[in-house]
Parts: structure tokens; C-alpha cells; sequence
């Protein structure tokens, strides 16, 4: 899996590319700032970008600014991006663009290379890999009456493990429960939101991005 990472501190960006590394990924590329990121991208053909949120010169929002682009003009690389802090709006911007290849975790997460590694691979296989803390401050959220109504409590639950990025499998030994119930879980949950058309794994994008939507 290539990478190109960018962060505007020489310690986060060498020392994540070190750990990544470590564990057999395939850094081709560092950059310090958005212009350096989109150059990088275009030039070594990453299979995901790690994107820090604020960046040089304004620290604002070129990150997600950033992440966007490169989910326009590269549909194909994946986007991983990291956060000092929880941000919602920012989140769902980069998210409700393009769900599929996205992920937006807290650096936090950054300490456990493990959870960063399966983070970008779900990534790089189109999937949709919000941080837990997001998941967890949607579910706290009021919400309107919607079609997320009709799901049972077990439903959410799983659709709110399916938001974090979660395999079947690892929902399963998440709520104890045989991979074959979580599967019908799934099943149901799609049913419920009418995602009928389009493979199965696309559907799974689309029902995190209406939880997310509508949580």
C-alpha cells in the first residue's frame, strides 16, 4: 500500500511514516503543506493520502480543503484525514462529497499504528472509517424523526459500528455475536434504509453516510 503523508510538523509527519513503515506500508512521499500534498499525490500515485486537517498558511481548513481536491481529480486514491480535535462540520463536508475512499480519524488514534493501518486499508478499499468519538457524538445528538426510526436498537448499534469502519466479523466479536447474525443485521438495516440497488459493499457506504446525515 503507497502512502503520502502530510502534516506541517517535521516530528508528527517523520515519526507516523516511521511507524507506517515498521509496519509494511510503502511511504512514498512526505509533504509539509496542501500545494506540497497535491504535488506529491500527482506526481507518486499514492494509494492514499494521510491528510492533516490544518495546514499552512492560514491553518484552517486546507486539509480538508485538500482532501477534497484530491477526492475530485483522483477518485481512485483514498483520503485519510487526521484531526487535532473533534470537528464535525468538517467532517461531514469531506464525507457528504464522496463517501467511498474517505476516513477521518483523531491523531490520537495515530498512537496505535495497528488502528491507523486497518483504518487505511478499509479506505483503500472504499470504505467509509469514522473515528468512534464522531460516532459516539452523533448518537448523543437530538435528531429529527427520519428513516433511521425504523431500525431497532441492535440495528443502530451495528450500523454505528458499520460507521466506524468495522468488518462484519469485527462487529460480530464486538456485540457477541455469531458473523451470521450480524450479517442479517446488515441485511435488515439496508432493507430498511431501501438501499436496494448496487453491490453490497457500496450500500454499505451509502447506509453510513445516511446515518451520519441523519444522526
Amino acid at each position: 500500500m503507497k502512502v503520502v503523508i502530510a502534516d506541517d510538523s517535521m516530528l508528527r509527519r517523520e515519526g507516523l511514516a516511521r511507524l507506517l513503515v515498521d509496519a509494511g506500508c510503502d511511504v512514498v512521499a512526505t509533504a509539509e503543506d496542501a500545494a506540497g500534498l497535491l504535488r506529491e499525490v500527482e506526481l507518486a500515485s499514492p494509494d492514499v493520502a494521510i491528510v492533516d486537517i490544518r495546514m499552512p498558511p492560514t491553518h484552517t481548513d486546507e486539509g480538508i480543503a485538500a482532501a477534497r481536491q484530491i477526492r475530485t481529480a483522483h477518485p481512485g486514491i483514498g483520503v485519510l484525514v487526521l484531526s487535532q480535535y473533534l470537528e464535525s462540520d468538517c467532517a461531514m463536508r469531506l464525507i457528504t462529497d464522496a463517501p467511498e475512499c474517505v476516513g477521518y480519524l483523531l491523531k490520537e488514534r495515530v498512537s496505535d499504528v495497528a488502528v491507523v493501518v486497518d483504518a487505511l486499508r478499509r479506505v483503500v478499499e472504499g470504505e467509509c472509517v469514522v473515528d468512534p468519538t464522531f460516532v459516539s457524538t452523533l448518537l448523543r445528538r437530538p435528531r429529527d424523526p427520519g428513516p433511521l426510526d425504523r431500525l431497532t436498537s441492535r440495528e443502530v448499534e451495528v450500523l454505528s459500528l458499520m460507521a466506524e469502519g468495522r468488518s462484519n466479523g469485527a462487529i460480530a466479536e464486538r456485540l457477541a455475536l455469531s458473523q451470521k447474525t450480524v450479517e442479517a443485521h446488515v441485511g435488515q438495516i439496508l432493507q430498511k434504509l431501501d438501499l436496494h440497488a448496487s453491490t453490497e459493499d457500496h450500500r454499505r457506504v451509502l447506509a453510513v453516510l445516511h446515518y451520519l446525515r441523519a444522526a
